[in-house]
């Protein structure tokens, strides 16, 4: 299936849940991630900001888990967010664990993105309505085994 600048991709037609689901989750990250921009932030950066602002400190093992993420993944995420200030990695209680930590700019940061991620969440459930909505998280739950 070829994509062009400036058309939407239909969901593709085929018997494979997974790819459907992975084009559906494309499409809304892709979502979020413009509801963002404003902030300078990307979906997978917000998630990282708010995971750490709620739960606090925590290892780069921990917070892959909470994320759902590889450390790989995770790690390629932080970076960015390291180098502009917004999260602070310093060393754990094993030498070889390393720890992540929010920093005042990351919380300030979060501050700001969070009226846009709470208006392409609310814009989100509008586009499902709220029956759809609630049984959408509902199915996903259950398709990842919680």
């Amino acid at each position: 299936m070829s994509t062009r600048v400036g058309r939407k991709a239909a969901v593709p037609e085929t018997p494979c849940s997974c790819t459907m689901l992975r084009h559906a989750a494309r499409r809304a990250t892709q979502r979020y991630d413009r509801a963002l921009e404003p902030a300078g932030l990307r979906l997978t950066q917000y998630s990282v900001l708010a995971n750490l602002d709620a739960h606090g400190a925590m290892s780069i093992t921990a917070l892959a888990l909470r994320l759902g993420m590889d450390r790989t993944t995770l790690s390629r995420t932080l970076r960015p967010l390291e180098g502009g200030g917004l999260v602070r990695l310093e060393g754990g209680a094993d030498r070889r664990a390393r720890e992540v930590a929010l920093t005042a700019g990351g919380a300030g940061r979060l501050a700001a993105a969070r009226p846009l991620w709470q208006e392409a969440e609310r814009a989100f459930r509008q586009r499902l309505g709220p029956t759809d909505s609630a049984a959408l998280r509902q199915l996903l739950a259950r398709a990842a085994g919680e």
